[in-house]
């Protein structure tokens, strides 16, 4: 993820999302396009033992798909966001 593409993130805009899982083998992808709801950083328990606070903080993009369907995407190293121009927005 570009830390710089999450500044620019705002409702209303379309996107799309790569993400991807590192296997031993292979990498399992999964794209995602629709329109942001809202880019959020936000708290989460504690994945492992000894986290500040007891608490994670994972940054979080809800989007709007095509059929109105609500995804969360919890954004990583791993993940990268195209901001569509208007001209790219169909389809």
């Amino acid at each position: 993820m570009t830390v710089s593409h999450t500044e620019k993130l705002v409702p209303g805009q379309r996107v799309v999302i790569t993400q991807q899982i590192p296997q031993r083998d292979e990498v399992w992808t999964s794209q995602i396009r629709g329109t942001v709801e809202r880019y959020e950083m936000a708290k989460t328990g504690a994945w492992f033992a000894g986290a500040k606070g007891e608490k994670l903080w994972l940054d979080r993009l809800t989007i709007r798909k095509d059929d109105g369907e609500i995804v969360v995407c919890i954004l990583d190293g791993y993940s990268h966001i195209e901001i569509l121009h208007p001209a790219d927005q169909a389809g």
